[in-house]
């Protein structure tokens, strides 16, 4: 018995060993049951195509109520201007050097910082930046950007200035700057 429980584990390991090694055929994903599985190949990314920048939307809707998923294609050169959105929003460089800065001072050439692929970004909640990709990019910076709809839409483009949160609000978020009447935190 025992001998038996011996050689049936070392096949059912073998097996297993036979399959990660690539000798058993891997199932093709369109046999996978769509009702569990829903996928877009990269080949068939629906990108929105701009000079500067393009945008799929994978999932959901950001200027709608709800949870979204984005990616975004910077072309070497390109640069948001300094804007702030509503809602947190969640980034993931996949590919190419995104470049940020923060703060209303636009020189995207001289206080942006990199972002390599793999890393995780969050843009906090009406926290003015910019950023894109920089002249002498060899490649696009592309990004994966998650988030909740309704508002997300950058705030500086309404012709309304956004203004400093202060007292208790600053207090709150441990922006209060030195002079106490003041914070890095933007709202409309």
């Amino acid at each position: 018995m025992k001998r038996m429980i011996l050689t049936t584990l070392a096949l059912a390991a073998s097996i297993g060993v036979g399959y990660a090694a690539g000798v058993a055929p891997a199932p093709d994903l369109s046999t996978l049951n769509p009702a569990a599985l829903q996928y877009v190949l990269p080949q068939n990314i629906p990108w929105k195509e701009t000079p500067g920048l393009d945008t799929a939307v994978l999932y959901g809707d950001p200027n709608k109520p709800g949870f979204y998923v984005l990616m975004y294609r910077w072309k070497p050169g390109n640069f948001s201007h300094p804007h702030y959105h509503v809602n947190e929003r969640h980034i993931l460089v996949l590919s190419g050097t995104w470049w940020v800065g923060t703060g209303t001072n636009w020189d995207p050439e001289h206080v942006t910082a990199p972002i390599k692929p793999g890393t995780y970004v969050t843009h906090t909640a009406r926290q003015v930046h910019y950023d894109g990709t920089r002249k002498d990019s060899t490649e696009p910076a592309v990004e994966l950007v998650w988030g909740g709809g309704a508002g997300d839409n950058d705030g500086m483009r309404s012709g309304k200035r956004p203004r400093p949160l202060r007292g208790c609000a600053a207090r709150r978020r441990g922006t209060l700057s030195k002079h106490g009447n003041r914070c890095a935190s933007w709202r409309r």
